[in-house]
């Protein structure tokens, strides 16, 4: 009898380490270092480990590039959409750096917020900045970032989207009509980015790509933008190819796999 208790009361000790290692660690945003997971738990620093990685391994968790430990994409969906903005823009942070400092030029991050896109983080160019700011939006229709998104969504929901949009001309250049968004849109999904040509900001150019969650759902987009002396039409192509591997990149790191 003693031994049956005690079976069964095994499995109730691993959930209770498990919840005690996910508390502390959602009470640090700042994200936490194993020693100190083991520390602020007072579980054996081996056994801590063995219960990170495994929730690592199924995107609970996530390790930054200092080896902290904070909360994965997959778990703060389970909670509040800003845990998981947050969550989101942590782990994408280190990849759009890299971008940027590869261009040269502003790098963005958004995610699909009904009819606009929500801009998660903007790292700016030195020398060119457009007006878009951290919290800020803009249509899905005429920027890269919302055709990136739009262009991989289910086609009911991209239908639906665009019965609902209220066409504002910005720029002379600017997509108003359905039927050429939706030519823009299939070129996307051919070439695997994005292209703003003018449509947002006279003078400006912008390239995105699409990320995927585990699921293989859209989860935001990436993009990189300039004036057009600079992302010439000849250089979209590679703009175009650097913004694709970051957006691979975090895709990665959300736990997507291409098929």
């Amino acid at each position: 009898m003693i031994r049956a208790r005690e079976s069964k009361s095994a499995p109730v000790g691993v959930v209770v380490k498990v919840l005690k290692i996910l508390e502390a660690i959602h009470d640090a945003p700042a994200g936490l270092q194993l020693k100190q997971v083991a520390k602020q738990t007072a579980i054996n620093k081996s056994t801590a480990y063995r219960f990170l990685a495994h929730l690592e391994g199924e995107g609970y968790l996530y390790r930054d590039d200092a080896g902290a430990y904070v909360i994965g994409p997959k778990l703060a969906r389970l909670g509040s959409g800003i845990n998981y903005e947050e969550s989101l823009r942590k782990i994408s942070r280190p990849i759009l750096h890299k971008l940027w400092i590869n261009t040269g030029e502003t790098v963005n991050l958004s995610v699909l917020d009904g009819q606009d896109a929500l801009y998660l983080d903007v790292i700016e160019s030195h020398t060119f900045r457009l007006a878009s700011q951290v919290g800020s939006r803009r249509p899905l229709y005429c920027t890269s970032l919302g055709k990136a998104m739009m262009a991989f969504l289910p086609p009911e929901q991209v239908d639906e989207l665009i019965g609902l949009f209220t066409f504002v001309r910005t720029t002379p250049h600017t997509l108003v009509h359905r039927t050429k968004l939706k030519k823009d849109l299939e070129r996307t999904r051919q070439r695997g980015y994005a292209l703003d040509d003018e449509e947002a900001v006279l003078g400006a150019r912008c390239v995105a790509a699409p990320v995927f969650d585990a699921g293989g759902n859209v989860a935001a987009a990436v993009s990189v933008s300039g004036p057009i002396t600079r992302i010439s039409a000849g250089k979209v192509p590679i703009v175009g190819s650097a913004v694709r591997e970051a957006a691979a990149e975090i895709s990665a790191r959300l736990g997507y796999a291409e098929s």
